[in-house]
């Protein structure tokens, strides 16, 4: 691409230095052709009148000498003498001009003639002869064509230079897109360009760092669905423990025990495999919290937008039974307070499922059997407030608890899938210590706005 500029440019400036420059060697000759001849003939016009007056030899030569230095100027007289430097003149030219009485300019091999016939008394012709060597013709040609062919080569060679540095930029903003673009495709999210060059490759380089981005962030996105599956089938799993313990020691059960603690074992593999490069890589912790970054912010704006409203306490009161169920089987008390207020929440059901399975969840995978749990779901002006406690040890390093990925002895996504979850609808969440003397965990969830076509279905109504 840089030797094609370059030859465009080397083309394109050679035709038009070529299209000026003859034309103007042309004018350039002609002009000094010109000027040499418009000079003889002036200076053989300036000697006629002194004819009209006298034909003395010496007053003609000091009138010639005056008129013409370079001793190219002379008079042929009516009685055949020569005054001055006249002996180009043919016979012939002369007696032509004689005759005709008219003024001849003719081309000789070593210059140019020019000849004035001059009407004496007594019907005389004398006849004036100006002549311009050849070389004097031309001269100041060369130089100017010399000068002219410099600034034409110039010319040529600065447009080379510019067409080449352009060239230059423009292949290397190719060539750091080529690169970057190879990087992204054999796995490094994290390469990124630098958009230089011409307005329309630096608009490709801004195109290909969103296109980066977005890559990585639905790339998390994905990672975290698959995370987030494997442990909602969490929530199954133990109540099949739960139905195999009350099963008894039986082969049955083992048998039943066994495959559950296989199926747990290979969903927390998945959900370490999905999770890892989120938790090891910068970017990847960059993206996993989806207000992280401008862009997360606005993709989590659209997410909150296109969301489906849901009863957040419908949805706690189905999963908190099953939950009561599998706490009664193993000897927990569990108590259940459910406002009876409208609780709508930006937020699938799904998700508020999700939110409750991984806090009670929380509490029976990490408190002995028989230790009692409350879950409650209150409405505040603004807000929905869950709230999971248990009579539990606690919660001892709180900030650890919270930090993503940073849970020991589990997956660490419980809190994490309701920290999103509040971050989704503008909430929050806080873990303190109940008056139960275990964990208090508190969900926030930001009430949802009414459809904007609902409140104004509701005005028109008023």
């Amino acid at each position: 691409m840089r030797r094609s500029l370059v030859g465009v440019a080397l083309a394109v400036t050679s035709l038009v230095a070529l299209a000026f420059l003859l034309p103007l060697g042309v004018l350039v000759y002609t002009q000094a052709r010109e000027q040499r001849i418009t000079a003889a003939e002036q200076r053989a016009a300036a000697l006629a009148p002194m004819l009209t007056l006298t034909t003395d030899g010496s007053d003609l030569l000091l009138a010639i000498s005056g008129l013409d230095s370079t001793g190219n100027l002379g008079v042929h007289l009516p009685d055949g003498d020569t005054v001055g430097a006249a002996a180009h003149a043919s016979p012939v030219l002369l007696e032509r001009a004689s005759r005709e009485r008219g003024s001849i300019a003719t081309d000789l091999p070593d210059g140019w003639l020019y000849l004035q016939p001059v009407v004496l008394p007594h019907d005389q012709v004398a006849v004036i002869e100006a002549f311009v060597p050849r070389a004097e013709l031309t001269q100041g040609v060369a130089v100017s064509w010399a000068v002219m062919s410099l600034l034409a080569v110039g010319l040529i060679v600065g447009s080379v230079v510019v067409a080449d540095r352009l060239g230059a930029q423009v292949v290397r903003s190719s060539r750091q897109l080529s690169k970057a673009a190879d990087a992204l495709g054999a796995g490094d999210l994290q390469t990124r360009v630098d958009p230089s060059g011409p307005p329309e490759l630096h608009r490709v380089g801004d195109a290909f760092n969103v296109l980066a981005e977005r890559m990585v962030r639905l790339l998390a996105v994905e990672r975290e669905l698959v995370a987030d599956l494997s442990h909602r089938l969490r929530t199954p799993l133990t109540a099949l423990h739960l139905a195999a313990d009350r099963l008894g020691p039986t082969p049955e059960a083992q048998h039943i025990t066994s495959a559950v603690d296989q199926l747990e074992a290979e969903l927390r593999s998945i959900i370490a495999a999905a999770r890892t490069p989120l938790a090891t890589s910068p970017m990847g912790q960059a993206f996993a919290d989806p207000q992280a970054t401008p862009g997360g912010r606005a993709a989590e704006a659209v997410r909150r937008a296109n969301t489906v409203s849901c009863e957040a306490g419908e949805a706690v009161r189905q999963q908190a039974g099953f939950w009561a169920v599998l706490a009664e089987q193993q000897g927990r008390d569990c108590s259940v307070a459910i406002t009876t207020e409208p609780t709508p929440v930006a937020l699938p059901a799904d998700d508020v499922v999700a939110v409750v399975d991984a806090l009670v969840g929380n509490v029976f995978g990490h408190t002995p059997a028989g230790t009692a749990l409350a879950i409650r779901l209150a409405r505040t002006a603004q807000s929905v407030v869950l709230e999971v406690e248990d009579a539990g040890p606690g919660i001892p390093d709180v900030d650890g608890a919270l930090t993503r990925g940073g849970s020991t002895g589990s997956t660490g996504l419980g809190l994490d899938i309701a920290l999103r979850a509040t971050t989704a609808t503008q909430g929050g969440l806080r873990i303190t210590r109940g008056p139960m003397g275990g964990a208090l965990i508190t969900v926030t969830l930001g009430l949802a706005t009414p459809p904007a076509r609902a409140v104004t279905a509701r005005r028109r109504r008023r």
